[in-house]
């Protein structure tokens, strides 16, 4: 893996770190700074000219200061005459803006996968966006990943003779099967109506739950209000268990805590997409690691492999 350079911005040095040991590579030092009028620079401190530049970003809170801290370095590696830029971005916040559902109102997908093209990107590498469709908003390839197998393999530790996996809504009923086949359980759904960002409706589960264990799919979970009020139905229809899982677990406003003082719940299980704040933890939550799939995307990447093959269900 001659000619690849390595940067990582500020919002999740972690996983990059753990990245980069995946691949047997170093991480190159960024210098971020800011202005007395507030605005940020940034300096990619390492060669970059005619070499496979990789940048590490999610989209994270501060979510906006993150944007544009990888916005400025897709420009600085652009200017460094970087043969190839990719960004990687675990986790894509503005994918939830996918469509126009008010008179209006701005689709916040499609104008930041235009900045980050315009700033400089030639690939996007990204896991689990909330609107798959969303991958279509971008102008340059995207390799759009999964962390059902890392899930999975965390489940299968169970005994799952008697497990349904759930999904909280239609929308993610197609990840929600493809999790349940790799587990070898049946499939159920909330049927849900948003009211607002911070408010759902689910009025029933379609499929058979009851007296069973559940694991709730979800690709993340933000204020929890959609996996508190599932949880809610499936008590009433007298599950034996439930287990929560989702790949970006952002837990704000006390989400995390709400979850875990439920009785019912026994499990919360997320990946290491999004940085877990300092104190924010609990004896019910389990982290696991999307690291190495992701170097290994970036490996593909660069020796021109197929990465379609990490899609797989397995």
């Amino acid at each position: 893996m001659r000619d690849i350079v390595i940067f990582s911005g500020s919002a999740h040095p972690e996983v990059a770190e753990e990245i980069c040991a995946h691949l047997g590579k170093p991480l190159s030092p960024t210098r971020v700074s800011r202005f007395a009028n507030d605005c940020l620079e940034v300096q990619l401190q390492a060669n970059c000219r005619e070499r496979d530049v990789f940048v590490i970003q999610p989209l994270v809170p501060p979510v906006q200061e993150n944007l544009v801290e990888l916005l400025l370095m897709l420009d600085a590696a652009r200017g460094a005459s970087a043969a190839r830029t990719t960004v990687v971005m675990p986790h894509f916040a503005y994918a939830r803006s996918d469509k126009k559902d008010a008179p209006r109102i701005s689709i916040g997908a499609r104008l930041v996968a235009d900045l980050l093209t315009t700033a400089g990107a030639n690939r996007v590498l990204t896991m689990t966006m909330h609107s798959p469709q969303v991958h279509g908003f971008f102008s340059v390839p995207v390799d759009h990943l999964h962390a059902l197998r890392e899930l999975a393999g965390h489940f299968r530790r169970l005994d799952l003779s008697d497990t349904v996996v759930v999904s909280p809504d239609f929308g993610n009923a197609k990840a929600a099967s493809a999790f349940a086949r790799m587990l070898g359980t049946p499939v159920a759904a909330g049927a849900k109506q948003r009211i607002s960002d911070d408010r759902v409706s689910i009025t029933s589960v379609i499929g058979d739950v009851s007296g069973r264990d559940v694991v709730i799919l979800d690709d993340e979970v933000a204020r929890g209000s959609t996996v508190l009020e599932l949880i809610d139905r499936l008590k009433e229809d007298g599950v034996r268990s439930i287990r929560v899982a989702c790949t970006h677990g952002l837990f704000t406003d006390g989400a995390l805590d709400r979850l875990s003082k439920l009785d019912d719940v026994t499990e919360i299980v997320c990946t290491n997409t999004v940085p877990m704040e300092p104190g924010k933890t609990s004896p019910k939550l389990e982290v696991l690691s999307v690291a190495p799939a992701l170097a290994e995307a970036i490996r593909r990447i660069h020796n021109g492999e197929s990465v379609s093959t990490l899609f797989d269900d397995r």
